[in-house]
């Protein structure tokens, strides 16, 4: 019967969309008529339902909470069928019943899942009395608890048969199934100390895995000082704990994934977020929750990484000594922080909270000057101390703005408990970075005394000789072999080539053929040309 009447009221819906439909213009009304044909026939399939339920309660068969929610069933059908026939007073007279009994039903209900679904429903009709009130004129149309209040005690027991002992029997049983109930109920989630009501029985599920994991990560994390882990040692005991970890964001992350379905199934569907009772929390809110929480558990998790990764000494004034190829790996978890503080401070419900809102700005600032020590340190092996410096200046400027935004909170914010901030931790930090700068500026001046972008390839005087060499000759060639830093000797350089000398033989022979050699005759003086012709005249011999 339950099948028939619901087959029943789905094709009707179709029929009436198809109805409204431009292109079916022609057989609009051939539409509705066979639309209210077939809700006539699923109000009868439920009647019979219903009255085939009284019969087996009377006999002891059927429990109040089973009839109750029949009765709902077939009150809420006949209230939608007289609302499509206009028939306003009759239709929120059945509607009010049906949310109260809805009501009652969401107050005894032995599980999370059964009280998530009585409130879905209850959800659904709102916006229907709402529609009804309004169109009979009722001055406070939008207050649906009130006027559901009014009409079901005056029409309650005129169209449910036996309502206040089927009621009575109804919290006996709750109160008998209590004791004995296995299933268990979803906790109350609470924000800004307001309880969060979870109205979706899809979340309820998903909802209860994450209350599981949070308590074992609850109990992993008060068992965390026992004799036992610290016998077994701090890397062992975190192992643990970030498993524990990494169950609680699997289960967060699938809440996560169904709530996201549920506000995109909304949009598509067009109806409206808005729930029918003021103040309520729609699935909008209920999605940026778990974001939050999402969000939250995963910074624990990764300061907790942190915390294994550098651990704090547990002596004062001691310091340990840390690998610095630690420092990326650090870097690189801090960035993950930034990250997830970012997007929380972008969620809607941390934007609607001032407080809040300060809170992780100032936890980002803090963070963002974490991350500027840890790369100083990465930067300080590699000899780059200007650009250390530099980082450790910002990281100053992140402090101080920390300490302003933590100025103009009241007090700590239980929302922020994932992330432990108070003005002494910045204290702390104050004073690492001042030791840092001191030693990097000591080995800065050590290395090359101060000097940006000098070229150390070669021998670099110390500063001190600066002034000693006017007063006193240095021997520099010396004091490099005392130290160990002798340069290397220069290469020899290659002797020029001497001529053999000639055999004795061979310069007897020159020096006799230098002997002989006749003398070169001397050119004859030219004649002069004037005396030439004189001699044309007086004549030759």
């Amino acid at each position: 019967m339950l099948f028939e009447a619901e087959r029943a009221w789905a094709y009707s819906q179709e029929l009436t969309t198809q109805s409204l439909d431009p292109a079916n213009e022609d057989k609009a009304a051939t539409l509705r008529h066979s639309a209210t044909s077939r809700f006539r026939r699923a109000v009868n399939w439920s009647t019979q339902l219903l009255s085939l339920s009284q019969a087996l309660y009377s006999a002891g068969l059927f429990s109040a909470e089973n009839l109750l929610e029949l009765t709902v069933y077939t009150l809420i059908l006949n209230g939608r069928f007289l609302r499509a026939r206009d028939d306003f007073q009759d239709a929120v007279n059945q509607l009010s019943v049906a949310r109260s009994l809805l009501d009652r039903l969401a107050e005894f209900a032995t599980s999370s899942r059964d009280q998530a679904l009585a409130t879905l429903f209850a959800d659904g009709i709102g916006a229907e009395i709402r529609y009804c009130a309004h169109q009979l004129g009722h001055q406070k149309s939008y207050d649906v608890d009130g006027i559901v209040k009014e009409i079901s005690e005056k029409h309650r027991n005129e169209l449910v048969e036996g309502c206040d002992s089927i009621l009575a029997k109804l919290k006996q049983e709750a109160e008998g199934g209590s004791k004995e109930a296995s299933r268990k109920k979803l906790g109350t989630l609470t924000w800004e100390g307001k309880p969060v009501p979870v109205r979706n029985p899809e979340l309820v599920d998903v909802l209860l895995k994450v209350q599981d994991a949070d308590a074992k990560v609850e109990n992993a994390r008060h068992g965390q000082g026992d004799g036992k882990g610290a016998r077994k040692g701090a890397g062992n005991s975190t192992k643990k704990h970030v498993a524990v970890y990494d169950a609680v964001l699997l289960a967060l992350s699938d809440a996560e994934d169904v709530a996201r379905k549920l506000v995109e199934a909304q949009q598509l569907s067009g109806s409206s977020s808005a729930p029918s009772a003021a103040g309520v929390r729609d699935i909008h809110f209920i999605h940026a929750f778990i974001v939050y929480q999402l969000l939250s558990r995963r910074t624990e998790r990764d300061l907790l990484l942190l915390t294994a990764l550098i651990p704090r000494s547990s002596k004062a004034g001691a310091k340990e000594q840390v690998d610095s190829r630690l420092y990326p790996a650090v870097v690189k978890l801090l960035e993950t922080l930034l990250q997830n503080l970012t997007q929380m401070r972008s969620l809607s419900i941390v934007d609607e909270s001032p407080d809040l809102a300060s809170a992780v700005e100032a936890r980002i600032s803090f963070t963002k000057s974490r991350k500027c020590i840890y790369l100083a340190k990465c930067y300080s092996p590699v000899k780059k101390y200007a650009e250390a410096l530099t980082l450790t200046q910002r990281a100053q400027i992140y402090v101080r703005e920390t300490r302003s935004v933590l100025s103009t909170l009241d007090g700590p914010s239980g929302s922020t408990s994932f992330y432990q901030l108070t003005p002494a931790e910045c204290d702390s930090i104050d004073e690492e970075i001042a030791s840092i700068s001191a030693v990097l500026k000591k080995d800065w001046f050590t290395f090359n005394g101060g000097l940006l972008g000098a070229d150390n390839t070669g021998h670099k005087k110390p500063l001190f000789f600066d002034i000693a060499l006017n007063y006193v000759e240095l021997n520099m060639e010396r004091l490099q072999e005392r130290t160990g830093k002798q340069p290397p000797p220069p290469p020899p350089v290659a002797a020029p080539q001497i001529q053999a000398p000639l055999p004795q033989k061979a310069v007897a022979k020159a020096k006799a053929e230098e002997i002989e050699r006749p003398a070169t005759p001397e050119p004859a003086p030219a004649a002069s040309r004037l005396g030439g012709l004189l001699g044309g005249w007086w004549g030759r011999k």
